[in-house]
């Protein structure tokens, strides 16, 4: 692990506090991954804020379920992500998988919605608004279609309803596209599944990951494609250079899925559901939903197979920029020690309320790291203030970690 990175789990922190404070001071992000009803985990992480109070970040980033998780962090309701996830997404009328096999009743997630509005769970976005005023700014990842480029979308603004149907209209489990300032979008997790990148291209120096899967879990174990070939290099360019930079890939990426594919359909006589599509990244309930006599019929389009060489090559870069940070920046990620017990989707209600309180343990062991580090950074001030040298004497924490 890199000086300039962390982790911190329900059990162990390993963060280095005292290289930690150097990056405070400036922008601080908070971005939260997707990942259906495995987001309980994320739940727990941001009721541990709420519950102390803290919130140090400047702007919010989230895909699909990580971004409605983010909305509620933002209103201060405690408890409203946990009962979105546990008693909304698990009522069959959200989903069926019985339903969706045999009528095509897709995800409902304009059900949803319409329950987050109303009581007993009312989303306070009028709360939310007063707490981004005119310095914070919260964003949802989506993608965009046809081009498969990530976009980012302010949140809790008039078109938030529609803003959070597109992060999460996830294709093939939602029906169609969603329709923002007349564009048309998809799930942001096709193509940012960890809008990290995006936080910092916006200038935050400090940023935590929440994440709902291992941080030693990788796609590269599924995806043989080499993205690595070239050395890595991130820019701090204007985002439309960014997106020129992928849509130049696209063509290379897709040759070389061309054969990916081919491989999986020889390995269909031998599995049952295509294991490629780890629901905790993307298609969440994919290994029980798409049974491959179904997906390599007539709904496993090029348009899909698209989307999904764009999300596994999109993904390992992510995992790279992660595991190797820019020298200007410091990443946290919180992230379960162990595989989350529930799945991203027909999760059972005790394996969310286990992995919930996971989330909330994790929490609070960050948010005591990062208070460590802003003592080290306040007295790193206060010495700089003085003219006191800081050459660790007198720095009784130095050995932080």
């Amino acid at each position: 692990m890199r000086s300039n990175s962390g982790t911190v789990s329900e059990i162990n922190v390993h963060v280095d506090e005292l290289q930690l404070s150097k990056f405070l001071g400036g922008k601080n992000a908070l971005v939260a991954q997707g990942g259906g009803q495995r987001g309980i985990f994320t739940a727990g992480v941001f009721d541990a804020f709420i519950l102390s109070n803290f919130d140090p970040f400047d702007e919010y980033f989230g895909t699909s379920a990580g971004a409605l998780n983010i909305c509620p962090y933002i209103c201060r309701q405690h408890g409203l992500s946990r009962s979105f996830i546990m008693e909304l997404t698990t009522d069959p009328s959200f989903f069926h998988l019985f339903s969706y096999i045999r009528r095509k009743q897709y995800l409902n997630l304009d059900w949803a919605l319409d329950k987050i509005l109303d009581f007993p769970y009312k989303l306070d976005v009028d709360m939310g608004r007063r707490t981004l005023g005119s310095h914070k700014k919260a964003f949802a990842a989506v993608t965009a279609i046809p081009t498969l480029v990530d976009h980012y979308l302010p949140m809790l603004q008039k078109d938030w309803r529609e803003v959070l149907t597109a992060t999460c209209a996830i294709p093939g489990l939602y029906q169609g596209t969603v329709s923002v300032a007349d564009q048309a979008f998809v799930d942001g997790g096709v193509s940012a599944a960890i809008p990290v990148q995006e936080a910092w291209r916006r200038g935050a120096r400090f940023i935590a990951i929440v994440r709902t899967e291992c941080t030693d879990e990788s796609i590269e174990q599924h995806l043989e494609l080499d993205v690595h070939q070239q050395e890595v290099t991130w820019f701090r360019d204007s985002l439309n250079h960014i997106q020129l930079h992928w849509q130049n890939k696209l063509e290379q990426w897709k040759q070389d899925w061309g054969s990916f594919l081919a491989q999986q359909r020889t390995r269909a006589q031998q599995t049952r559901a295509l294991e490629i599509m780890n629901g905790g990244r993307w298609l969440f309930g994919a290994d029980d939903i798409y049974r491959l006599s179904h997906l390599l019929g007539d709904k496993f389009d090029s348009g899909l197979a698209d989307m999904l060489m764009v999300h596994y090559q999109t993904y390992a870069l992510t995992q790279e920029f992660m595991n190797s940070p820019p020298d200007d920046s410091f990443i946290v990620q919180i992230a379960p020690e162990e595989p989350l017990r529930s799945g991203p989707l027909m999760s059972r209600k005790e394996d969310l309320q286990f992995d919930y309180e996971l989330g909330l343990k994790a929490g609070f062991r960050f948010i005591d790291s990062y208070e460590r580090a802003v003592k080290l950074w306040s007295r790193r001030t206060i010495y700089a203030h003085l003219g006191i040298p800081q050459d660790g004497s007198h720095n009784p924490d130095n050995s932080a970690s």
